[in-house]
């Protein structure tokens, strides 16, 4: 049995420290769990930001079957929150903008929080200058659209479930995504794909970027770790092809790893050589 870190943005600051970068973690806790989880973020040396609430923090328990590589999720509890818990989020939102290079907003929404919550986040990032990636599914993406985020990533299901979309060949979700890219006016659209690696369509055009398939440890938030590597580089100023030869190798190291997105440095650098990133044809 280990605790982990769960829950989206949680785990893109444990993949973004596992990297050697500094990253502040805002978010709904509340309870023991809660307190178990602030103890985790802290260890790995995050400067967390938590917003206590009364109740109880989700739990999530990970199953995993290491002799047939595969993991199950067991979900525990749901965290509800109030008008005034998401202005508190906000304002502590606002707080740490400033010093923000990316701000990184994912994962589902809390009962009680508004399908609105994404879009407001990233107009206020905007207000201050900031660029968003956004990871999220659903009404709390669609809404957030309007607000144009400069990324938005979700895996092939979830972008094809959100958008009411059908087709099961790679070829089909991916041009789906770049008519959704071209019809909503996005920036930048971000697809993993499990083995086929993440499909991305940029302004520069579109990309598919593979790392080997690793036996899998814990596959729970590679894609979290993607998001992770694709903010990095970019806040470095990378272009697109190697922004996604490191997302790619991120991705795959973390699934080395018993933890959550818990990703060492040694193993992305170790499979960043044979990562292909190629334009779509």
């Amino acid at each position: 049995f280990i605790e982990c870190a769960g829950g989206k943005g949680f785990d893109i600051s444990v993949a973004l420290r596992g990297l050697g970068q500094v990253t502040t973690a805002i978010g709904p806790v509340a309870g023991y769990y809660g307190q178990l989880l602030v103890g985790v973020l802290e260890n790995y040396g995050i400067d967390v930001e938590p917003v206590w609430l009364p109740g109880q923090t989700r739990l999530a328990n990970v199953i995993v079957e290491t002799e047939r590589a595969r993991h199950s999720h067991v979900m525990i509890g749901a965290l509800p929150v109030t008008a005034g818990d998401v202005e508190q989020l906000l304002a502590r939102l606002d707080a740490h903008l400033p010093a923000a290079s990316w701000v990184a907003a994912a994962g589902s929404l809390p009962p009680g929080m508004p399908a609105s919550f994404y879009k407001t986040v990233t107009e206020r990032a905007h207000a201050a200058g900031k660029p968003v990636l956004l990871d999220a599914t659903g009404a709390p993406l669609r809404e957030a659209l309007s607000a144009r985020p400069e990324i938005v990533k979700l895996n092939r299901d979830e972008f094809m479930d959100t958008f009411g979309l059908s087709g099961s060949e790679l070829a089909d979700v991916v041009a789906a995504a770049q008519a959704l890219h071209e019809r909503a006016g996005l920036e930048t659209l971000v697809l993993t794909c499990g083995r086929d690696g993440l499909v991305t369509i940029t302004p520069e055009g579109t990309w598919q970027s593979q790392a080997p398939v690793q036996r899998a440890v814990n596959a729970a938030g590679a894609g979290d770790s993607a998001s992770a590597a694709i903010v990095w580089r970019r806040a470095l100023g990378d272009g697109w092809a190697e922004t996604l030869r490191w997302a790619a190798a991120v991705s795959a190291a973390s699934v080395m790893t018993e933890c959550t997105a818990d990703v060492r440095l040694a193993d992305v650098e170790q499979l960043l050589p044979a990562v292909r990133v190629q334009p779509w044809s």
